[in-house]
């Protein structure tokens, strides 16, 4: 049987057509008029006024953080339970990550270690929140103490884009947002990301820095250090026509979810993660927990047994406090991440998977546990 991917591209003969026309029309440099509409396009649908598109998230990140002048010496508050490019930009700066922990509800940021890191590091001069697995963080509560402590809020939609909360749509709540458009996100351009804002002047600066600090005159004039970060034409022509499929792959990443949730929810140690909105999640990736102490086996027992006949899986991210690289960086909590991670695993999800890979992936992890069980 073919193998079963956790969430591969979705690439429809619409996107080969979108793709086709770019390069028909010859604009396969940086700049070109399928870049400006996407951003467009994306900033509309994030309720931003403003938006570059660029070759990544991490360099919507890195920029991002350099507009708001981080710096040497500057310490900026992460969550620890997200991927390793969320904190990477900072120590780009010359800063430090503070990682805070998470809370149960959302597997987000926990807004009582938030207050607690800002009250006790007055060296914090930003905070990135991340919206895991496609649903949002507390984000009233979040930005309320962003505003207590007049620091501002970074908010790394790169897993969100089309989940909302409280009505707003992910990336319209931080001074600056960005997403990710990476291969396994659920639109992609091969590689690539955007940042938004509503400031003018931000996005305009980000612009520039990306176009490695070009001046408008004839010849190359540079009076700052820039860097390659522009999206190409090209793939923007690719990310216009995934956009347009954005709320069907939404539709079917939580069919599959709750044919998870209803197939083997009711076994015992299974536990998915909590969706407090269920109608504002995009539902990226279905995550679940195992509780060995009941199911009979471990998170990586499930995932080695899905291996062995070709269907991926993958543990949740591993806490960035955790990480080699990150042991002595400060830390609020922590012991919810470490647990989420030790149980917890990714199973497949892309908007590609067929309703007869998805059963097959149940009936093998329903095999496996009830044999394990007792």
């Amino acid at each position: 049987m073919p193998r079963i991917y956790l969430s591969p591209p979705d690439i429809s003969p619409r996107d080969h057509a979108s793709v086709a026309a770019v390069l028909t029309s010859n604009w396969v440099a940086p700049a070109g008029p399928a870049l400006d509409a996407f951003e467009r396009d994306v900033a509309a649908r994030a309720q931003r006024a403003h938006a570059v598109a660029l070759n990544s998230g991490t360099a919507a990140l890195h920029l991002a953080l350099q507009i708001l002048g981080i710096g040497p010496g500057d310490a900026v508050v992460c969550p620890t339970l997200t991927f390793t490019a969320s904190a990477n930009p900072i120590c780009y700066l010359g800063a430090k990550p503070v990682f805070v922990d998470s809370e149960r509800r959302t597997w987000n940021m926990d807004t009582v270690r938030l207050r607690e890191a800002l009250e006790t590091c007055p060296d914090i001069k930003a905070v990135i929140v991340v919206h895991l697995y496609g649903q949002c963080a507390e984000m009233d509560a979040i930005a309320a103490l962003c505003r207590e402590f007049a620091v501002p809020l970074v908010e790394d939609a790169a897993e969100a884009l089309g989940a909302s909360y409280g009505g707003r749509p992910a990336g319209s709540m931080g001074a600056l947002s960005f997403f990710s458009f990476n291969g396994n996100k659920i639109i992609t351009t091969s590689g690539g990301g955007m940042l938004l804002s509503n400031d003018a002047e931000h996005i305009a600066r980000a612009r520039y820095l990306a176009t490695q600090a070009k001046e408008p005159v004839r010849h190359y004039e540079h009076k700052a250090i820039g860097y390659n970060y522009r999206m190409s034409n090209v793939l923007a022509g690719l990310g216009q026509s995934q956009l347009a499929d954005l709320d069907r792959r939404i539709t079917v990443r939580r069919e599959h979810f709750e044919a998870y949730r209803t197939a083997l929810g009711d076994l015992p140690g299974v536990e998915f993660m909590p969706i407090a909105e269920p109608d504002a999640a995009n539902y990226w990736l279905t995550c679940l927990t195992l509780r060995p102490e009941a199911c009979g086996c471990s998170r990586d027992d499930l995932i080695e047994a899905l291996e062995a006949i070709d269907i991926e899986a993958r543990p949740i991210w591993k806490p960035l406090h955790q990480q080699p690289v990150f042991t002595e960086n400060r830390v609020f909590g922590g012991r919810v991440a470490e647990d989420l991670f030790r149980r917890g695993l990714c199973l497949p999800s892309g908007s590609s998977l067929s309703a007869a890979d998805r059963t097959r992936v149940i009936d093998v992890i329903r095999a496996y546990l009830e044999s394990h069980a007792g």
